[in-house]
């Protein structure tokens, strides 16, 4: 028989759609107030429901930190309690009634965010039936939502907190599409549904694609776009489209009349132009990534990142003046043609720049190994020369990207108040040797390397019924 699943109980919290309101108030502020409550929709119908799971106030000592912001601590102490970081240090008072964890030749580092995954959407096992991150049947899906698609007995999941040390998932839609859907941000914690993982509070993205996926899947059909130029065309007349839709919106909260009719795609579009839905757009070329940004300004958004950007090293002074983050791989090049002419000094010129770098995966065996991906980047720039410290590098992999995903004031360093997501390395965090000893998300253990109860297992893994078991 199973066991139950290593799950918390949680609360949902139900929120109703705002009724219609009749009869006329004679106080115009009044009147504007009952419109603007009378015509408001839930912008989130699916909201988070996920608590931290039990911790203690623990300590660790005698590990080198890096805190994720850039510095380091050698032989140091980090301490948290009640979900967040308490204080960190060379010397600290130890609580009473704290773990204590020796840290004596480890290495402490923030959780790693990955800023691009498709777990869940794509989950083991590959199999067509699992194939849900592309809704590939027209070039515009805004109204997609990707976390309907997150199945949470992923093994991936698993995989990626205790092989690779990762607390906080992106889970994009596929790039099939101009306007691919909307992301969502998890917590990497076991949970029965979607909401128990979604991180509270973190911003939608939209997945925007540039380049040869779309043309490609919708030229192969005889549909437009089918170049690079349809590509523009039609995500700005998507654009116009949904100022027109968030005008008439405007005006009808201001003055009344007919309730305009509710459209999922520019709805969240308009949540882009207002500010509340972050861009991550997959884009290899410099020129393109130009382009996507003139685009942006020309409807008055903003691009949170550039996905992939295989040629972001060509145009980091754009990234850095847009405060637009690259995310990228360290060595992925080659595979199609926009592809093609990568640097492996990518990830370091575009961070020596002063621009915002990330490494991140697109893969479910990549982000088991994203401190290595980070290394080799790192080796790669030092051979160029270009120095930077292992514990600046270290952004690459938690800060920069809390940055693009709007989580910053919550997670991504070691900084007092800031969620306690925390991994105790066995070794050098940059060597092929090393992997997660233990991982705390919110200041909860939930992998520990030498405890077999500490190895978060989804029902899935547990296998099937036994032969003759009743169905």
């Amino acid at each position: 028989m199973k066991k139950p699943a290593f799950l918390l109980a949680a609360t949902l919290a139900l929120f109703g759609c705002a009724t219609t309101t009749s009869g006329q108030s004679t106080d115009s502020a009044s009147a504007a107030r009952a419109r603007t409550a009378a015509t408001a929709f839930d912008p989130d119908p699916f909201p988070s429901t996920y608590r931290r799971y039990p911790g203690s106030p623990t300590v660790i000592q005698g590990a080198t930190i890096y805190d994720g912001e850039g510095g380091q601590i050698d032989n140091g102490m980090v301490y948290f309690a009640d979900g967040e970081i308490q204080a960190i240090g060379e010397t600290l008072d130890v609580p009473d009634g704290a773990t204590i964890v020796d840290g004596t030749g480890l290495w402490v580092t923030p959780g790693i965010i990955d800023i691009h995954s498709h777990l869940g959407n794509y989950p083991s096992p590959s199999v067509a039936a699992h194939q849900d991150g592309n809704e590939a049947t027209g070039p515009n899906t805004a109204n997609v939502w990707t976390e309907h698609s997150v199945w949470p007995q992923d093994p991936g999941f698993s995989r990626a907190l205790a092989n690779g040390g990762v607390t906080t998932l992106n889970i994009l839609p596929g790039s099939a599409n101009l306007f691919g859907g909307r992301s969502v941000t998890l917590r990497n914690v076991p949970s029965r549904t979607m909401q128990g993982m979604k991180f509270p509070g973190a911003p939608y993205g939209l997945k925007m694609a540039c380049g040869e996926n779309p043309k490609r899947v919708y030229g192969s059909r005889n549909q437009t776009p089918r170049s690079r130029m349809a590509n523009i065309a039609v995500a700005r007349q998507a654009w116009i489209d949904a100022q027109r839709y968030q005008h008439q919106w405007e005006n009808y909260r201001e003055n009344g009349g007919t309730r305009p009719a509710r459209n999922l795609r520019n709805e969240t579009l308009a949540g882009v132009m207002n500010g509340d839905i972050l861009v991550h757009n997959h884009c290899y070329r410099a020129d393109e990534m130009a382009n996507m940004i003139d685009m942006a300004e020309e409807f008055g958004y903003s691009i949170a990142s550039f996905q992939h950007a295989i040629e972001a090293y060509k145009i980091p002074d754009l990234l850095r003046e847009n405060g637009i983050c690259a995310a990228m791989w360290a060595d992925w090049w080659g595979f199609k043609m926009e592809a093609y002419d990568t640097v492996f000094e990518n990830v370091p010129m575009v961070h020596n720049a002063g621009a915002c770098a990330i490494v991140h995966s697109d893969d479910d065996n990549q982000i088991q190994r994203l401190n290595q991906e980070a290394a080799k980047a790192l080796a790669d720039g030092r051979r160029a020369g270009i120095e930077i410290s292992d514990a600046e590098a270290w952004q690459w992999l938690s800060l920069n990207p809390a940055r693009a995903l709007g989580i910053a004031d919550q997670t991504g360093s070691l900084s007092a108040g800031k969620r306690a997501d925390v991994v105790l390395w066995n070794g050098d965090p940059f060597s092929v040797y090393s992997r997660p000893q233990m991982v705390w998300i919110d200041g909860a253990l939930l992998y520990d390397m030498n405890n077999p109860a500490l190895r978060p297992i989804s029902d899935f893994e547990l296998g099937q019924p036994g032969e003759g078991s009743v169905r």
